[in-house]
């Protein structure tokens, strides 16, 4: 299975004209259902205004509250090791919900300019809030990337645009022939030993109204994080990486607090 995960940065709407082909499930984080009709899921978190949501649902479609995400979060950690925010909290429902082999994203750099950023307007940066969840969110990516690879998923990025996503680029025409990693578990071992020594899992995911997270912990965990993935990285692919070329993109790697969650 292939998954297309929409995120509300601008460039999200270069797929409205995208045949729907290799792509088997759409998952539209927030407003992002509005970017085409055809999506399968839109996940949600607690306060995405009623009036901003879908009223008419056609066939299949379905709605992902924090009901659904929280639990499979917990599968892979919980929220506060995955990132309160929504890239993440949707990649992880995907993740353990849908089981795919690939997951494609698009719309999820969460990287901000003075210009407009999000497709719809203006917005809430939401992963550049104080959190102690989100001080890196290159870590939180890697963490993501190297949990799907341990799974057998392949986590790529669509966007042209630079990114915080530490995901290989792809192109549409190009991303069913991404691979995981192999043998990542002699790296992601050691970190995830040390997320349980530390014991932050807050199975409601409403971390925020229980004893304060302290953020040192979390940084040091962030930073075992990187450090594996560049690890992961630095060993021989089991196939060769995806080239960019033509009107893809570059193939290079890019260079519920205050109730979270927005994309």
């Amino acid at each position: 299975m292939i998954v297309l995960m929409l995120g509300s940065a601008p460039n999200v709407l270069d797929c409205r004209d995208w045949p729907r082909g290799q792509i088997d499930r759409i998952v539209a984080i927030n407003n992002a259902w509005a970017v085409r009709p055809d999506w399968d899921f839109l996940v949600y978190p607690d306060d995405f205004p009623p009036e901003r949501r879908p009223v008419d649902l056609a066939p299949g479609q379905a709605l992902i509250s924090s009901d659904q995400y929280v639990p499979e979060n917990n599968r892979f950690g919980g929220i506060v090791y995955a990132g309160a925010t929504m890239a993440f909290s949707a990649g992880y429902w995907a993740l353990g919900a849908l089981r795919p082999r690939v997951i494609a994203f698009l719309g999820c750099d969460m990287v901000y300019s003075a210009r407009a950023a999000h497709f719809y307007g203006t917005g809430t940066a939401d992963p550049l809030r104080p959190d102690p969840t989100l001080q890196d969110l290159r870590a939180k990516s890697a963490r993501l990337e190297l949990l799907a690879a341990q799974a057998g998923c392949a986590m790529v990025n669509l966007s042209r645009a630079q990114s915080a996503l530490t995901f290989p680029r792809a192109r549409p025409d190009n991303m069913s022939l991404a691979r995981p990693r192999t043998a990542v578990e002699p790296y992601i071992a050691p970190v995830l030993a040390a997320e349980r020594a530390l014991g932050a899992v807050v199975p409601s995911g409403r971390y925020w109204e229980g004893t304060p997270l302290e953020a040192s912990d979390l940084a040091r965990i962030d930073a075992l994080w990187l450090d594996a993935h560049a690890a992961v990285m630095a060993t021989r692919p089991e196939a060769p990486p995806l080239r960019g070329s033509g009107n893809g993109g570059p193939s290079d790697r890019n260079g519920q607090g205050r109730r979270p969650h927005r994309a």
